[in-house]
């Protein structure tokens, strides 16, 4: 049931309730009672399983209640993060420089969570050469070093090729404590190596001398 539909105080017309208290317990009443006690206590009796049977009520301030979760409704929809598709344009004889430039754009975009659409446009006599246009595209994919999703791959449209991409989840940080497992590992068996290297050498100097 939606919070515009809890039944309130003398709303609640069944006989009897499961008051849950503040300390969590919980029994049954009757709906009387738990009006009184709320009441007596300056709150309301709100009504928030009417499916149960019998139906589980709880005393609070229905005001402060209603307002707090209106709030935790707005914070919700504040962190929520619109999709949003971004287009990257470039010519098919774009130079390294730019190409770098815009490839940090498009890493930028995948970050914040976003679709990335790059396009080449191709103009006159460009359209003889439509693979200039893919070798940007693979130079634009090795710049992204795999931290991608290929939504669409690279396709011409008219006198443009492009290629959707979307962001890829990181690696976990488990991995990562893992390898430094592994790597301290071999720093010990490096050392007990060395170590060892290091007493024969001592036996050999003493055997010469």
């Amino acid at each position: 049931m939606a919070e515009k539909d809890l039944r309130i105080n003398k709303q609640i017309r069944v006989r009897e309730v499961r008051l849950i208290r503040e300390d969590g317990e919980q029994g049954i009443i009757t709906t009387q009672e738990a009006l009184e006690i709320a009441r007596n206590q300056g709150l309301d009796l709100v009504e928030v399983a009417p499916q149960a049977n019998p139906p589980v009520v709880k005393i609070l301030d229905y005001g402060k209640y209603k307002f707090e979760n209106e709030k935790k409704v707005r914070d919700s929809k504040k962190k929520q993060k619109l999709l949003k598709l971004k287009e990257i344009r470039m010519q098919p004889k774009i130079d390294d420089h730019d190409l770098d430039f815009k490839s940090k754009h498009i890493k930028g975009f995948l970050a914040e969570g976003n679709k990335v659409k790059v396009t080449i446009r191709f103009r006159g006599r460009e359209l003889a050469h439509t693979e200039l246009g893919l070798d940007v595209l693979k130079n634009v994919m090795a710049r992204l070093e795999g931290d991608y999703v290929m939504d669409k791959p690279p396709a011409m449209e008219g006198r443009f090729m492009s290629m959707v991409l979307s962001s890829k989840a990181k690696p976990g940080k488990p991995g990562k404590q893992t390898v430094k497992a592994k790597t301290g590992e071999g720093n010990n068996q490096a050392a007990e190596t060395a170590k060892q290297d290091t007493g024969r050498e001592a036996a050999v100097n003493s055997v010469e001398g």
